[in-house]
């Protein structure tokens, strides 16, 4: 460990680790609860717009206006993490249960290490590729028919996580501002936008009906806005500038068993065998995709990649 980190508290450390293992696992089950009643992408929608509007507020004080160019490169960032890969996942938790959407979600890493290699030439260890395959074969076991959820929802998330992974590679190198706080409200407030459009495109205003929001609907969705969105991420950006990446990523292959034990616990969602073995062989790959290591050093003026940012 080196100076920067032993001087941080262990106390400070273990309660951010804890909140966004908890929290981001628990978001697939508020997620889930709120499709009951509210659209999906309409719902991503006033949420970002919320969640973004406030941390905008509180990172932008003192600093420069952001240029234009920033403003695109947030909303591609926002279009690929929030609009396909957020606005996604609650668009098919209206067809799957929350814990097998949060097993499908947890192979971004295996779609990062995927593209670093394809677009960035960046080789992949030997322990990488035995995750890669490993991973994707537990995918396959989701996504089959009678995998025990819905097909074609299981497969548009693979797609969506995708772009979650395509997004976070395009935002490193990104022209954003140096605050990752500020950096990430642009992202959720441009998110609404596009969120919006999409949500009405698809008749989903139709389906709003504040009568039918019930009060456990408006909880959950507070939750996703103020803990999931706000408390959350700050404790995420707060982890990455001060303890180790490799500490940082293991949200990765936490989040989902706390999604899966939390929706068997509130929501009585069945855990076939299936899903154990499923998921099983996915966070295994996950661990070896994280904690592998590079086969050697990145060639002189190479630029190594940074850690995943998200706001889930």
């Amino acid at each position: 460990m080196t100076a920067a980190f032993a001087r941080r508290s262990p106390a400070a450390v273990a309660l951010a680790l804890a909140t966004v293992y908890l929290v981001w696992g628990s978001t697939y089950l508020a997620i889930r609860v709120t499709d009951r009643t509210m659209p999906p992408l309409l719902m991503s929608s006033v949420r970002f717009l919320i969640a973004g509007g406030a941390l905008y507020a509180f990172a932008s004080r003192g600093r420069a206006r952001p240029t234009a160019r920033e403003w695109g490169a947030a909303a591609i960032v926002g279009a690929a993490l929030l609009l396909l890969g957020n606005g996604g996942v609650a668009w098919a938790e209206t067809r799957l249960e929350s814990g097998l959407a949060a097993l499908i979600v947890a192979i971004i890493p295996l779609w990062v290490a995927v593209m670093d290699r394809l677009f960035f030439g960046r080789r992949l260890s030997r322990t990488a590729v035995v995750g890669l395959v490993i991973g994707f074969a537990g995918v396959a076991l989701l996504v089959r028919p009678g995998g025990g959820g819905d097909a074609f929802a299981a497969l548009a998330l693979v797609v969506t996580t995708s772009a979650w992974a395509g997004g976070s590679l395009y935002a490193r190198g990104a022209t954003l501002p140096e605050s990752p706080l500020l950096a990430a409200a642009m992202q959720m407030l441009t998110a609404s936008v596009f969120l919006g459009v999409a949500g009405l495109a698809m008749g989903e205003a139709s389906d709003v009906h504040a009568s039918s929001f019930a009060t456990k609907q408006v909880i959950a969705f507070a939750y996703l806005v103020v803990v999931g969105s706000l408390i959350a991420f700050s404790a995420y950006a707060w982890l990455l500038k001060n303890v180790r990446i490799s500490l940082v990523a293991t949200y990765a292959f936490v989040n989902p068993v706390v999604a899966v034990a939390l929706g068997t616990l509130f929501l009585a969602e069945p855990i076939g065998w299936t899903t154990v073995v499923a998921g099983a062989a996915i966070v295994v790959a996950v661990v070896l995709i994280v904690t592998a290591r590079a086969p050697k050093p990145l060639p002189a003026g190479a630029q190594a990649p940074e850690p995943l940012r998200a706001a889930a």
